[in-house]
């Protein structure tokens, strides 16, 4: 998974733990390991989700100021299907899996 600069040390703090993400189809898989420097993102679960489901306190959850700057982000491909991705941060020596 690749999150925006502004977003990476919170992501590694743990202060973001989800990301709803714009595909055409789902493009990571639950207990998978994404690389995340100097570590790794493991996905606890992923879920198609609606338009109208992505609220203010959602954006907030994901490390944005508002829907719109969301949006302004995720949106930036063909994909019409709306994902919300729940993960967590584990340092690079660490052998974890997604519970």
């Amino acid at each position: 998974m690749v999150f925006a600069r502004s977003l990476r040390d919170r992501v590694r703090s743990g202060k973001i733990t989800s990301s709803v993400r714009i595909w055409l189809r789902p493009r990571v898989k639950v207990g998978g390991r994404y690389p995340l420097f100097p570590g790794w993102i493991l996905v606890e679960s992923i879920e198609e989700i609606g338009m109208g489901d992505i609220t203010e306190i959602l954006a907030i959850e994901s490390g944005f100021d508002s829907v719109a700057d969301l949006l302004s982000t995720a949106k930036h491909g063909q994909g019409e299907r709306v994902f919300l991705v729940k993960f967590r941060f584990t340092s690079s020596g660490s052998q974890e899996t997604a519970t």
